[in-house]
């Protein structure tokens, strides 16, 4: 009895140090594929560490000061997927912003609320390296 206890606990950790693995790989390969191409400020923002809702409100503010500062977005083609996985024909023109579209955007941004002056922070700090 005590051995089928010392398997199920075996199996329970390799389960947790798997998905563990594939959450940083994940976060990484986020991060790597900001720094190569454009993405919307929000996956910047959460590729950065910052959580999905102070991402959004954020990234907002990044846009008004976007359009403050008449800063236009990176064109980008973009090949939506089917409902059976394949590729849609139409290709769609979508707006980005480069890294350093972001650092501009976050040299002029003043945010009053002490979430989004923290998730600036981090911005900044994933945009700087």
């Amino acid at each position: 009895m005590a051995h089928r206890a010392i398997r199920r606990e075996h199996r329970a950790t390799r389960r947790a140090l798997r998905t563990s693995l594939r959450r940083r790989a994940a976060e990484t390969r986020l991060v790597a594929s900001c720094r190569r191409r454009p993405r919307s400020l929000t996956t910047v923002a959460i590729a950065a560490g910052v959580d999905r809702d102070t991402a959004a409100g954020c990234a907002n503010g990044l846009r008004s000061v976007a359009k403050r500062l008449g800063l236009t977005p990176a064109q980008t083609a973009r090949t939506r997927r089917t409902v059976n996985g394949g590729r849609a024909r139409k290709t769609r023109t979508v707006f980005r912003y480069t890294l350093a579209q972001v650092r501009r955007l976050l040299a002029a941004y003043k945010p009053r609320k002490a979430e989004y002056v923290f998730a600036a922070a981090l911005i900044g700090a994933l945009a700087a390296s």
